[in-house]
């Protein structure tokens, strides 16, 4: 039990902010292109209260948490906000800016797992105390939860920010027709989610993210 509690508190930061971050950072950039909408409901901030979902950022990230440690095993961590209102049509070039309004969820994620590497570094050339292992293990947290949701959310399926990137940069036609998947996204997730076919595109890819981080940090 001391061991979970553990768990839970060196994630709860890193979760938190990763996942209503990326959120706000979509309302900012929107904004920015046109649309106030974020701004106006005041969601462009950077308080985590505005953003929270209490199922997706407390309930959802908490289970697998503890579904991982009962099992002892490294499950995937994710989780979501409440979605930032984005409307695109405010947007000055909609279909063009669809992909930085997009991209900037993942951007802020990797912004922060950067930052939480410089943290992680700090943390390492300290001396040993009772701060700089507790540090040292939530930044550690920080850098791998930023970098499953940033990779997640590139995963090019309507709703994810990668699948609206991928509209924004196909043909007319076919963008059309890629996005009528949209309703159904989140569906597809969960059984790729659950048959470990999410797997193929994660891993991989944490791998390289993860080797990335530790040759320019010097880890």
């Amino acid at each position: 039990m001391d061991s979970l509690i553990q768990t839970l508190a060196i994630y709860a930061i890193p979760v938190i902010f990763a996942i209503t971050l990326h959120e706000a950072a979509h309302g900012y950039v929107a904004r920015h292109f046109g649309d106030p909408t974020a701004w106006q409901l005041g969601r462009i901030t950077l308080n985590p209260i505005k953003h929270v979902d209490m199922m997706g950022t407390i309930i959802v990230p908490t289970m697998i948490l503890i579904a991982s440690k009962i099992a002892g095993s490294s499950g995937i961590l994710f989780g979501w906000a409440k979605p930032v209102p984005v409307n695109f049509g405010r947007l000055r070039n909609p279909k063009k800016d669809m992909l930085w309004v997009a991209a900037a969820g993942p951007g802020a994620n990797l912004v922060m797992a950067l930052g939480w590497a410089a943290l992680l570094k700090l943390s390492v050339s300290m001396p040993e105390s009772v701060y700089s292992l507790p540090l040292g293990e939530m930044a550690r947290a920080g850098v791998n939860v930023n970098a499953v949701l940033m990779l997640l959310n590139l995963l090019p399926l309507p709703p994810l920010d990668g699948g609206r990137i991928a509209v924004s940069l196909l043909p007319h036609r076919a963008a059309w027709q890629f996005a009528k998947l949209e309703p159904y996204g989140f569906v597809i997730l969960l059984v790729l989610l659950f048959t470990g076919l999410l797997d193929f595109w994660l891993i991989p890819l944490m791998r390289i993210f993860l080797m990335t981080i530790k040759a320019l940090f010097g880890f």
